[in-house]
């Protein structure tokens, strides 16, 4: 029992001295400016003391040994494995941290991909954005909606890569919940947008960003169109129905006193009674028209080239205006599967008001693209534009600013699209000329 008291006592001098001498000598050595050296010396004299305290150990077991102390040694061996088990306890435990480890990031790894599994099969758009207002991710159907490519605006500035309105919402920090917004995309379409922003946090409640989601509305909007236009023109064909009946009927019978005054007065009064005749008549085109605007339109679908059926018609309307220059841009041919004759004559209506917008001479440019399924069509004009507080209104019948006309042209167009499944708007200003945005489905 000395002896094993002895040598754990040893044990613990040689270690203190050993560590004592190399942090005294270690300071002092690198104070004189020889770093290494000091290094090279305090593991020296660490290793030395170590040395020195296991020949002095085994010494004492030769000790033991031959002075009969069997028991001794057995319990000294009895310390010896159970150090080495608890080694390897420490290393098996050491596995299973490394295990529980790779575990973790494996697991961490999968919610992630997960995670981005789910934003790029979303139908919605999703864009992340941090606190200076830089684009952290998008997914592809925010991609595809906003016409975009996340490798070339991922940490671009957000006012740098979008337009208004959504620059606003963002930099005011506005939290909405399913606004529509018209918006004008990168690639030159225009779409309708639901959007909703929300604050982005971390664990912690801490905001670091914002969320920005939305919905293309675009063909919904087309839908609602195409659904009141349709409501509109039953309303109307309703109240023109029995209008036209009622006024036909005064009419024939002003038309037929008419002609016994045209027997019985003299050649002076005869212009009279000719400007009657004549205001009658064009009454009864006004009706004729009305009835055929109600009525629900029968189309006769073919394939139609619409390159073609544009540059054709803009030559026909022009024919007799040397002051109009008319420009036709198409990337490639599109054609749709649509009634020729009335697309034909929608054509042909907007044109006509884009050139008696221009009475001074102007120029016109026509774009033809495709995007996805649909066609799209523009026709722009420099004209003086359409004032603010009368742009909603005139696509209604009856409503014009023209001295001679009825008001059926731009209701005409509006319903020609609109029986093909498209869409028709207008944008424009006072000064800054007027635009009208055409889409209409591909073919199948």
């Amino acid at each position: 029992m000395q002896d094993q008291s002895l040598t754990k006592w040893l044990t613990i001098l040689f270690l203190i001295l050993g560590l004592s001498i190399g942090t005294m000598l270690v300071p002092a050595m690198i104070e004189r400016g020889i770093g290494f050296g000091a290094a090279v010396a305090g593991l020296v004299i660490i290793a030395a003391s170590i040395i020195l305290i296991r020949r002095y150990v085994l010494k004492q077991r030769r000790v033991i040994k031959s002075e009969g102390g069997i028991k001794d040694e057995s319990k000294v061996g009895f310390v010896v494995d159970t150090f080495q088990d608890l080694v390897g306890q420490l290393k098996e435990k050491e596995k299973e941290l490394e295990g529980l480890r790779a575990s973790a990031e494996e697991k961490a790894d999968s919610i992630e991909a997960y995670n981005e599994n789910i934003l790029r099969s979303v139908p919605s758009g999703v864009v992340s954005i941090d606190n200076e207002m830089r684009i952290k991710s998008i997914n592809q159907a925010a991609e595809r909606i906003l016409g975009v490519d996340s490798a070339e605006i991922i940490e671009k500035e957000f006012g740098d890569i979008f337009k208004e309105p959504l620059t606003s919402l963002i930099k005011e920090e506005r939290t909405v919940a399913r606004v529509e917004y018209a918006y004008d995309t990168n690639d030159g379409r225009h779409i309708w947008l639901g959007i909703t922003t929300s604050q982005l946090k971390n664990a912690a409640d801490e905001k670091i960003g914002l969320i920005f989601v939305f919905t293309d509305l675009t063909d919904i909007k087309a839908l609602q169109a195409q659904v009141e236009l349709k409501h509109r023109l039953s309303q109307l064909g309703e109240m023109s129905a029995g209008i036209s009946h009622e006024l036909r009927n005064s009419m024939s019978v002003i038309a037929g006193y008419a002609k016994l005054l045209g027997r019985k007065v003299d050649t002076s009064a005869q212009p009279t009674v000719d400007s009657i005749t004549t205001e009658i008549s064009n009454m009864d085109k006004i009706i004729s028209e009305l009835l055929a605007f109600a009525k629900p339109s029968v189309l006769s679908k073919e394939h139609v080239d619409l390159n073609s059926l544009l540059e054709s018609t803009a030559e026909y309307v022009i024919a007799n205006y040397s002051a109009v220059r008319v420009s036709v841009n198409a990337a490639e041919p599109v054609a749709v599967q649509a009634d020729e004759v009335l697309l034909r004559q929608a054509f042909a209506n907007l044109l006509q008001n884009a050139v008696e917008a221009m009475p001074d001479g102007g120029s016109i440019e026509i774009a033809l693209n495709k995007f996805h399924s649909c066609a799209q069509i523009s026709i722009r004009d420099n004209g003086d534009g359409i004032p603010e507080n009368i742009i909603q209104k005139i696509f209604l019948p009856f409503y014009t600013t023209k001295e001679q006309g009825i008001g059926f042209g731009l209701a005409l167009v509006q319903k020609i699209i609109v029986s093909h499944g498209g869409t028709i708007e207008v944008s424009s200003g006072q000064g800054e000329g007027t635009a009208f945005r055409i889409v209409l489905p591909l073919n199948d």
